[in-house]
């Protein structure tokens, strides 16, 4: 197995990102995402090194944004469930992040210690996160190609970065602490790397962590 280099690319604004709104599986980049987009594509390279394939979220936002990416680098674009966007509680979806309950309920989940089984109603909780980026992990592997693009979103791709590091070690308030402490912009990339190695365990690295010159968090995945 040869060493991989994985573009891990978080979608561009959306109008609900605008809005400060959590968001399901609906929601089309604004304008000003599409421009973040642009620029974010343009900074990919064309000739050599250049990925070989590009594989996305199905989810409007990272389809959109994907498209875009694709566009630029004349590249067709795959869709994997495995890079979807942690399923929120049907209690905040289509909502403000700034009214009273919704922020009660973020930060009972995303913001503070707690066991990695809390599962607050028919949300993906941690242990249902950590096993996908384990699964995302695994296909990543079983890939041929050597240079990937991944286009996702932002609470996952912090889960796939942190399991890279701790693995089945990761707890749900070690992975809630980093998540906090390190956001992803809209339209932001990680740049990882993936070692293989015949006589010790396999390596993952972190060359990159929010590399952007046009982004902005915004919450909402």
């Amino acid at each position: 197995m040869a060493t991989k280099l994985i573009y891990f690319v978080r979608h561009g604004e959306t109008e609900s990102n605008a809005q400060g709104i959590r968001q399901g599986p609906e929601g089309h980049l604004s304008g000003k995402g599409r421009g973040q987009v642009a620029e974010t594509a343009r900074r990919f390279p064309k000739h050599k090194g250049k990925p070989q394939v590009i594989i996305a979220s199905p989810y409007e936002r990272t389809k959109e944004t994907a498209e875009i990416i694709g566009r630029e680098l004349e590249m067709d674009v795959e869709y994997s469930d495995l890079l979807v966007e942690r399923k929120n509680p049907s209690e905040i979806i289509e909502r403000k992040g700034e009214d009273r309950d919704v922020r009660s309920i973020v930060d009972r989940i995303d913001k503070s210690f707690h066991e990695d089984n809390l599962r607050y109603s028919d949300e993906e909780n941690f242990i249902d996160l950590k096993e996908r980026a384990r699964e995302l992990l695994d296909y990543i592997k079983s890939r041929p190609e050597e240079r990937i693009i991944m286009v996702t979103h932002g609470i996952f791709l912090r889960m796939v970065v942190c399991y890279m590091f701790y693995s089945d070690a990761l707890t749900a308030s070690e992975y809630n602490k980093i998540s906090y402490f390190n956001p992803i912009d809209n339209a932001g990339i990680a740049i990882t790397q993936y070692i293989p190695h015949w006589f010790k365990k396999d390596e993952w690295r972190l060359i990159v962590w929010n590399d952007n010159l046009v982004g902005e968090e915004k919450p909402g995945g």
